[in-house]
């Protein structure tokens, strides 16, 4: 009996490891198959890094009471890794809770963990802190950068691999890589690419790649699934493209971009939900599978937005990630919800959830700012330079620096801060005297010195590093180059970094000198509930509810509120601090009960 026993355990295990080494999402004769049943994959993408983790349960509810099947995520590498060897997955950043909470709620899932993601996020995702190596060659096959990328997905590793479909858990596809194809053709890289998922535990997951119809051929591998990913009124010509490109595969759009970003300076973006929901209907109808991109944008908090490098010139994009998606900025169902529930729902087979009650946003009395403390009363300790350096140099990866250094004057001459990232502020003696915005093409200015000694101050933010195109391998912030006065380099510097990645504390209750200043102000609430800063009347800058990072205002907008989740809020006091580089028109805001876009 005790051989036969344990030749019925070494069967079980075999078997068992035998089950481990085949992927759950396979494909017959043109169709996914999950665990032997034919799916029909109808997936939204979420993130739950812009989702506050007290409504990641309720946004995924939400999904599957749409009719979803699947949620898609990416996975930021730069969250989770911000200091080299330093890993962080608790609280909000807990992403194997956000992937057990879908599976909870009767959701497949779509792990895209990159290491590039683009995704409208700080440098597509890559840790900046990787750019304070000079001779870094980001998404290459360089041993520098594949030997950072590969410990991070192997740390990545042992979060999620426990919860793929094969091991019982919800994750029944990973992606390799993200649309390798508009960037380069390297099949090596991509092989290098697909190899450390392997390594790091996800290869018994469908592998897959994702690119455009016209970047297919670069960005995808022999023997992999690839999916194709479009806008609007492009679903015809792409899935045609796809099925010409693997005639035997499943199709899948892998992003149909069911809305948009916003960037600063620009027209809000609106799309066609009417057009959306027939092409919604014509895709299902022929038995494709989709991901929604976005389902639910939500926000990107804190200095985590991206930008984007269109016809030269530098565009970053809005703490807001709306994307005019079905589910808004704060997680209610939009009339393109409805319409895309109803096209589902001829779909699918049994009863479709009820959709969850979603409770109201809700105004705020107006507050006002009693503390203010300037910024140049708060710099710490310099770092002395000869040279001006990037803020990846110092180690910063986000927020503001400053670089002083001493003149000597009469004189008026051109001042040139030769690549400066991204926006500027030249003070002389603690006046401003101009401004230097990347979007604009700007890099000098004719200045005048007094006579005698003077301080020269220039204030650099860092507005969100590009993450599409290989411009990305030279994305450092602050001054990158040199620094001229009338064709003579400047030498000689003090440099002050200002991540700013906490809420500052202990404001001194004086007014500063006009210019950056720091602001502090308190609202009460009886029962706390979503709602919408309202950032009219201030300038340039961010604020913090509560210790929690909100992100960035910009009176060029066109986004003029910030949505505070009412998870961050408590009863009775709540404390809010703004930094603004401007001098405000007024130390007063108010909570709206709805976004405003001009």
């Amino acid at each position: 009996m005790t051989r036969v026993f344990w030749l019925a355990a070494f069967a079980l295990i075999a078997a068992g490891t035998l089950a481990a080494q085949h992927p759950a999402l396979t494909a017959e004769s043109g169709h996914f198959m999950l665990r032997g049943t034919p799916i029909q994959i109808i997936s939204g993408e979420m993130h739950y890094a812009r989702i506050p983790r007290a409504y990641w349960r309720d946004r995924l509810r939400k999904a599957r009471a749409m009719g979803l099947n699947t949620i898609s995520t990416y996975v930021f590498w730069n969250l989770h890794e911000p200091k080299a060897g330093r890993y962080d997955f608790k609280g909000e950043k807990d992403v194997a809770e956000y992937v057990r909470i879908a599976q909870q709620e009767g959701l497949n899932v779509i792990l895209r963990p990159g290491p590039y993601v683009c995704a409208e996020w700080d440098l597509g995702g890559y840790p900046a802190w990787l750019l304070a190596d000079s001779t870094m060659v980001l998404r290459s096959t360089q041993p520098q950068f594949t030997a950072a990328a590969a410990r991070w997905l192997d740390r990545l590793g042992r979060e999620l691999t426990p919860l793929l479909a094969s091991h019982g858990g919800p994750i029944i596809a990973v992606q390799v890589e993200n649309e390798y194809g508009s960037f380069d053709k390297d099949q090596a890289y991509m092989a290098w690419q697909r190899d450390a998922l392997k390594h790091a535990g996800f290869g018994t997951a469908r592998l897959y790649t994702a690119d455009g119809d016209d970047q297919l051929r670069d960005g995808t591998l022999p023997g992999l699934p690839a999916v194709v990913n479009f806008g609007t009124g492009e679903a015809d010509s792409a899935f045609a493209r796809l099925e010409r490109f693997r005639p035997a595969d499943p199709l899948m759009s892998g992003e149909y971009w069911a809305g948009w970003f916003d960037q600063w300076g620009g027209k809000h973006a609106h799309s066609d939900a009417a057009k959306q929901t027939r092409e919604l209907d014509w895709m299902l109808s022929r038995g494709y599978s989709v991901n929604l991109y976005m389902f639910h944008g939500g926000t990107t908090f804190g200095f985590m937005n991206g930008a984007n490098i269109d016809g030269g010139k530098y565009h970053p994009q809005t703490t807001s990630y709306d994307y005019d998606a079905a589910l808004d900025e704060s997680g209610r169902p939009t009339p393109k919800y409805f319409a895309f529930r109803d096209v589902i729902a001829k779909y699918t087979q049994g009863a479709v959830p009820s959709i969850p009650r979603t409770d109201s946003t809700a105004p705020l009395v107006t507050f006002s700012f009693a503390a203010v403390g300037s910024l140049w009363e708060r710099l710490g300790r310099p770092v002395h330079v000869e040279h001006p350096r990037s803020m990846e140099s110092f180690g910063q990866s986000y927020g503001y620096i400053l670089y002083r250094t001493m003149l000597r004057g009469p004189s008026r001459s051109i001042l040139a801060v030769k690549a400066v990232r991204d926006y500027a502020q030249v003070y002389v003696n603690g006046a401003l005297v101009a401004v230097l915005d990347r979007r604009l093409g700007q890099d000098s200015v004719t200045m005048a010195l007094p006579d005698g000694a003077a301080r020269l101050d220039i204030l650099v933010e860092n507005g969100g590093r590009v993450n599409f195109q290989k411009v990305l391998r030279t994305e450092r912030k602050g001054i990158t180059r040199a620094v001229t006065l009338g064709g003579e380099e400047l030498l000689g510097w003090d440099v002050y970094p200002l991540p700013m990645g906490a809420q500052p504390a202990a404001i001194p209750r004086a007014p500063g000198p006009p210019g950056p200043t720091f602001y502090r102000g308190e609202f009460t609430t009886a029962k706390p509930a979503d709602t919408f800063l309202d950032t009219r009347g201030w300038g340039k800058g961010a604020v913090w509810v509560n210790g929690h990072a909100l992100g960035r205002f910009w009176d060029i907008g066109p986004q003029r509120t910030m949505y505070v989740p009412g998870a961050w809020l408590r009863r009775g006091k709540n404390a809010v601090v703004v930094f603004d580089l401007a001098v405000p028109d007024h130390l007063t805001m108010t909570g709206l009960a709805k976004s405003v876009w001009e």
